[in-house]
């Protein structure tokens, strides 16, 4: 269906919308210049001419309502008066206008605009408000904006030009998109002369509508596009930006140079784009759990492109240099070990091979250096042998320019060795003229070739980076795992410690009612209790026994070393009451009595041969919720040893994480010490995270120290800091990736007395929806999907870890599961899914339930749910398309109130469900 295609049949319409919303911009067959002019050097000029003279298949109408016609065509003084129906409005007037000419286009059906003009957001409020009510209008009419403030758009493939840039694009594969408008403009100049190409050229501005996670999807899907490429400044919607992202990285590569790393630049940047910029090392952890390499320079963001799209990307970070002379090797060892590789021990049996084929004074290491005087044989039969070397994760091979080297024949030599399936090859021919036929053989031949070897090098490690990005994506974590850190959380106890607190108009939670709350997600803490007096400190410490620990009690200080707050191994009642007095004199002299509230008595635990943590969270501007781990204690800001993550965690996440860190290395068991027990480790992580997803009252938190050795993992100090009660609860912060719902779990009983039990699918369910696939017959599979969906397609890792790992903004899938009635083994019967139209307030619906559980009632207690979920978030329309012989599931459509229609031409049934 085409865009001039769309008002025949909304719904259908509605069904394709999700691959087809950016088509009315991206390939128009009609397209409107608002603001078209012959005023030379305007760009309502240059517009139009680079409209008109790259052929894109479609009609180009000025619209002035000043002029009969514009550069010789005929003009129309509004979008309504153009006899056609336009797809593409490109607005280059004045911004005060703008507004109303979008609810004009609106009116007409124009589906998509892509505003030029400057003046909005990057102002202040006035230009906001324009925004706001621009954005109204476009809303209104199902209407896509780019921009305001940018270059336009190009589709080189199609030849069309609607930017105000000066000359038009190659055709490729790579889709570019950039914040800034005048740096397209650079690359633009510099792909013509490195004769690069593109499939997309975008200029996104200041992203009113269209946003990063709208082009990605869209480009995700296109098939001229092979890798998407990012200039960013700001983020805009973390969210939609995270979901796209995690969706489309696992097939073509998203590569990332985000302006703003250090302040000042993170401050042009925000003046720039009138949006927030955020914590640079947030964005990396974001950019890890969505898959995106991030990169350091222009050069490298398309050189990365071009390296990915070529090699495939290695298994591991272990490289082995291939050289003809000692110090290129070096240089290339240096740049590979500082940006996170490894060289490649040589396995035994490469060792050998390499003993036979190569003269006795060979570097007997890696790098391999195989001698300044060998030829083409010599490079081709050593790459061969260590090609094979198993403990080798990639191939570099330098040529240096001697007397004897042949740089061209060693690269034909080498053209076999191209498309290994899992070891990336690159090469570095150092040198001028002389190795340049060799240089574009090897390029021409698939390998990524580099003038010098420290760059091919770096080239390495970031396909390395790469490719740990991907397995962070869809890695799916053991069920186990996940059961022993569900310890059922006291969600309760938890509510009512941060009500108190916020009720009485405290932001700090007392040291004891951070332990309480910690403990009521299940991480464990040392014994806590609060004495108000000297004697009920004695008599606390009479009980716990001897040794003892006193903290400073106070609802103001968190800090508590800072004002001689803790006295350690105390062992009597005199040594308690002098801590005590103490304590309070050291408050009362540092800030002021009235902070003293009094001590908590602790016992002194004989924690021996263990390590300080930190585990914590803040809050980022664009992401929300963000978790620490690291090595913690007195010293954590001195050290800096820590990773960050966006939460919620699962097992792999959260192993992930803890990697990231040196102290990491340490807990395994170092210089003779047992290793602590990183699955325990592991578990709390996962505990804290469901804690801060949860509990969103919550601002800051940080367990510091938790001490952890072979014998012990306890909390032995926690904070919490809250948002006031002024912030409602719709405005406390989210996290950028949506936690599992388990508002949506809930239980039934269906035909025979089954309980069955229907949530939102979790990650680990993958295993068990290959088992559900197992059970469906070939008739209940044509009557899902229309078609012979083999069984062996159906189950792939990638599909159904793409189910599993679901975002829950995105997409709600169910599950319906009963117990086994033998194992107990949960076993899944049905599967649910509404997909919600990015963009839009309405959805997709579709379901298929195994064959024993047919006609049971559980196919209308499913559709019942999905109804639910989508009244809850606030959804106006579901749709749904069924095959016209599924006369169960049209009926059951009835059921819950579709209004049913037959496909124009088809074999489906399209429904529509109105959301009360």
């Amino acid at each position: 269906m085409s865009p001039s295609d769309y008002a025949k049949d909304p719904i259908a319409d509605l069904v394709q919308h999700e691959n087809k919303a950016l088509d009315a911009i991206f390939s128009p067959r009609s397209v409107a210049v608002i603001g078209a002019s012959e005023k030379p050097g305007s760009v309502g000029r240059t517009v139009l001419w680079n409209l008109i003279i790259n052929p894109f298949g479609g009609v180009v109408y000025p619209v002035n309502p000043n002029r009969p016609s514009v550069m010789g065509i005929k003009a129309y003084p509004t979008v309504a008066d153009v006899p056609d129906q336009i797809d593409l409005a490109v607005v280059v007037t004045p911004a005060k206008a703008i507004p109303a000419l979008i609810s004009e286009c609106a009116d007409v059906g124009v589906k998509g605009a892509i505003v030029i003009s400057a003046g909005f957001k990057e102002l202040g409020a006035p230009g906001i408000a324009l925004e706001e009510e621009i954005l109204r209008h476009a809303q209104r009419g199902r209407m896509r904006i780019v921009g305001p403030n940018c270059l336009g758009v190009m589709n080189p493939i199609t030849g069309l030009n609607a930017t105000f840039a000066g000359t038009m694009a190659r055709p490729g594969n790579v889709a570019f998109i950039s914040q800034s408008g005048a740096l397209c403009t650079a690359i633009l100049d510099w792909s013509i002369r490195e004769q690069v190409g593109f499939s997309s050229f975008v200029s996104i501005g200041s992203m009113l509508d269209v946003d990063w996670g709208d082009l990605i999807a869209y480009l995700g899907h296109d098939e001229s596009t092979q890798s998407i490429v990012m200039y960013m400044e700001s983020i805009g919607s973390a969210s939609s930006f995270l979901s796209a992202a995690r969706e489309v990285a696992l097939s073509k590569p998203i590569i990332v140079i985000k302006a703003g790393r250090t302040a000042a630049a993170a401050k042009a940047a925000a003046s720039h784009t009138g949006s927030l910029t955020g914590s640079d090392d947030v964005l990396d952890a974001a950019f890890r759990r969505a898959g995106v390499l991030r990169v350091e320079s222009i050069e490298e963001l398309f050189d990365m492109a071009e390296v990915l799209g070529k090699q495939p990307r290695p298994k591991g970070p272990r490289l082995s240099i291939l050289t003809n002379a000692g110090g290129p090797g070096v240089l290339a060892t240096d740049a590979l070990i500082t940006s996170g590789g490894q060289l490649a021990e040589i396995d035994p049996a490469t060792f050998s091979a390499l003993n036979n084929l190569l003269p006795p004074h060979w570097s007997r290491n890696n790098p391999i250096d195989i001698l300044g005087d060998a030829g083409p044989e010599r490079y081709a039969k050593a790459l061969e042998a260590v090609g094979k070397d198993p403990n080798t994760d990639g191939l570099l091979v330098i040529l240096t320019p001697q007397d004897m080297t042949d740089a061209t024949q060693t690269a034909e030599h080498l053209k076999p060795y191209a498309s290994h399936p899992d070891k990336p090859l690159l090469a570095s021919w150092m040198g001028g003229p002389d190795v340049e036929e060799g240089v574009d053989i090897l390029n021409k031949a698939g390998i990524p070739t580099y003038a010098y070897p420290d760059l091919a090098a770096r080239a390495f490690t970031y396909m390395c980076q790469y490719s740990e990005n991907l397995k962070s994506l869809y890695q799916t974590p053991l069920a186990e795992a996940l059961e022993a850190s569900d310890k059922h959380p006291d969600r309760s106890l938890a509510a009512e410690i941060i009500n108190r607190a916020v009720s009485e108009d405290r932001a700090i939670l007392t040291e004891a009612e951070s332990k309480q709350l910690l403990s009521a997600y299940g991480i464990p803490t040392v014994e806590t209790r609060v004495a108000k007096t000297m004697e009920e400190a004695a008599d606390f410490a009479d009980a716990i026994g001897y040794p003892v620990v006193l903290k400073l009690y106070s609802q103001t200080i968190t800090h508590k070393t800072d004002v001689g707050g803790v006295q350690l191994d105390l062992g009597g009642r005199t040594a308690v009451k002098q801590a005590y007095e103490f304590i309070q004199k050291s408050v009362a002299k540092s800030v002021g009595k009235e902070h003293f509230d009094g001590v908590t008595v602790q016992p002194m635990l004989e924690l021996k041969d263990g390590y300080e943590l930190i585990v914590g969270a803040s809050l980022d501007p664009q992401f929300g919720p963000v978790m620490l781990f690291g090595l913690g204690g007195q010293l954590v800001e001195v050290f800096k040893d820590s990773a960050l993550g966006l939460p919620p965690l699962n097992a792999t996440l959260a192993r992930q994480m803890m990697s990231q860190t040196k102290i990491f290395h340490a807990l395994h068991g170092v210089r003779g010490r047992k290793p602590i027990n990183l699955d325990e480790l592991e578990k709390i992580l996962l505990r804290f995270s469901q804690l801060i997803c949860e509990q969103r009252r919550i601002k800051e938190s940080d367990i510091n120290p938790l001490f952890a050795s072979p014998e012990h993992l306890l909390a032995l100090d926690a904070r919490f800091v809250l948002h006031p009660k002024e912030v409602t609860d719709d405005e406390l912060p989210r996290p950028a990736i949506r936690p599992y719902p388990i508002q949506y779990c809930s239980e039934c009983t269906i035909t025979g007395n089954v309980k069955v039990t229907i949530r939102p699918i979790r990650p680990e369910d993958e295993p068990a929806l290959v088992k559900f696939h197992e059970t469906l017959s070939y008739r209940t599979v044509y009557m899902r999907f229309g078609h012979d969906f083999h069984f062996a397609e159906r189950t792939t890792h990638e599909r159904l870890a793409r189910v599993c790992f679901v975002d829950y903004d995105r997409q709600m899938y169910l599950v319906a599961c009963v117990r086994d009635p033998v194992s107990s083994a949960e076993q899944i019967v049905a599967v649910g899914r509404l997909s919600r139209i990015r963009g839009t307030k309405e959805a997709i619906a579709a379901m298929i339930v195994a064959d024993a559980y047919q006609n049971r009632g559980l196919g209308s207690k499913l559709a019942e749910t999905l109804r639910g979920i989508a009244q809850n978030e606030k959804l106006e329309r579901i749709y749904a398309r069924v095959l016209q012989e599924n006369q169960y599931m049209l009926q059951l459509c009835k059921s819950v109130g579709f209004e049913l229609k037959p496909e124009e031409g088809g074999r489906f049934i399209l429904g529509e469900l109105k959301v009360q």
